[in-house]
């Protein structure tokens, strides 16, 4: 194998791939990054088998072939070098030397053939999606799966291919985000993708700087995500997802209207006093025109008024303060209205106008 390009390409590839490399996994070669050279272009693919990442860069004095090098030290080694050209080129041992102006490296690499082929293959549905919007469906929904494990496919995104959109949901037991775009897609479907791999592929596919769309590629147990020069390939979650749509209430006794920053605000205050062993307890009191906030623990107390267009019943109830502040902080609205039926009752949290989101925050059960 041997080929030469600059340190700047190779170090961009490198910073790619390398998000896919686990230090923790138990399998030598996934601690590396494959390296291979075909058709004048360099391959990087790593992969921790949850998740894939492979980019290509244009190289020269190509040479085909392959190996697999120990990540964190190609990475090191790459980022300190100046912005010249590099050399490689592997000897009869397989050893890949590095040259660049005045510094030469040899490096002991592994087989090739060892690494698992984890990118997804061309078959199966294919669609193309703004990055915007389906990164937006992220940042809407994800903070609302689950974290436990062991509560399986609740600790993934349902992502819903529809005539007219998407949609993705996200829900643990407590709470539940659904997000909305009238992006076409052009196919049908729904797949389920653990929530900490569908930020990953988010924030990669953020950094696209010639792609406004990313080709979503989906077969029976992997997705693929195709921009610019990268390809990601994330694992689906077996199982099937819950029938959400029967949970959200259909009517409310209790609702009011309020500005977003200035309720987040107040309970962000509020939660100071909010207590992990008390469920972050913070207590809302609906009264006309206006909402009551305060918690209480040992070390104080704290009152807040918020000003609200209240329609209904009176009502007093408990929620964490921490699933309201995620849900504040997942929107860009002005304002947002919340309808209740009581105070042991979900609260549906809405945009005043459209529904591109719905979150289901669950309330806190008071001891009087």
């Amino acid at each position: 194998m041997r080929f030469t390009c600059t340190q700047q390409a190779l170090n961009k590839a490198i910073n790619t791939v390398i998000k896919a490399v686990s230090s923790r996994t138990t399998i030598p070669i996934l601690k590396g990054i494959l390296f291979k050279v075909e058709g004048g272009e360099l391959i990087l693919l790593s992969s921790n088998l949850d998740i894939s990442i492979e980019t290509r860069i244009p190289v020269q004095d190509a040479e085909e072939g392959s190996c697999v090098i120990n990540a964190r030290l190609i990475s090191e080694i790459v980022r300190r070098l100046p912005n010249s050209l590099m050399s490689f080129s592997s000897d009869e041992r397989d050893n890949l030397k590095l040259v660049c102006l005045g510094s030469e490296f040899m490096i002991v690499t592994m087989s090739a053939d060892e690494y698992p082929q984890t990118i997804n293959s061309a078959e199966g549905d294919q669609c193309s999606v703004n990055i915007k919007e389906i990164c937006e469906l992220v940042r809407k929904t994800s903070f609302a799966a689950s974290i436990d494990e062991k509560k399986g496919i609740l600790t993934g995104c349902l992502l819903k291919f529809k005539n007219d959109g998407m949609e993705m949901v996200a829900l643990d037991g407590f709470r539940m985000a659904i997000a909305r775009t009238d992006a076409l897609s052009g196919i049908e479907g729904k797949i389920v993708i653990p929530a900490s791999l569908m930020n990953d592929v988010s924030k990669l596919i953020a950094e696209a700087e010639e792609s406004e769309e990313v080709v979503i590629n989906i077969d029976p147990k992997r997705v693929g995500f195709r921009y610019d020069s990268t390809k990601i390939s994330v694992r689906q979650l077996e199982g099937e997802f819950i029938a959400y749509e029967g949970i959200l209430p259909k009517e409310w006794k209790t609702r009011f209207t309020v500005e977003r920053e200035e309720l987040m605000s107040s309970i962000e205050r509020a939660s100071l006093f909010a207590k992990e062993g008390k469920n972050n307890l913070i207590k809302m009191n609906i009264l006309p025109g206006i909402i009551k906030i305060n918690s209480r623990s040992e070390e104080g107390n704290v009152n807040e008024s918020v000003l609200a267009e209240t329609e209904g019943s009176d009502l007093l109830i408990g929620f964490n303060s921490k699933y309201i502040i995620d849900t504040l902080r997942a929107v860009d609205d002005e304002s947002m209205s919340f309808e209740m039926t009581g105070s042991n009752s979900a609260c549906l949290i809405k945009p005043v106008e459209g529904e591109d989101f719905v979150y289901l925050v669950l309330p806190v059960r008071m001891t009087v």
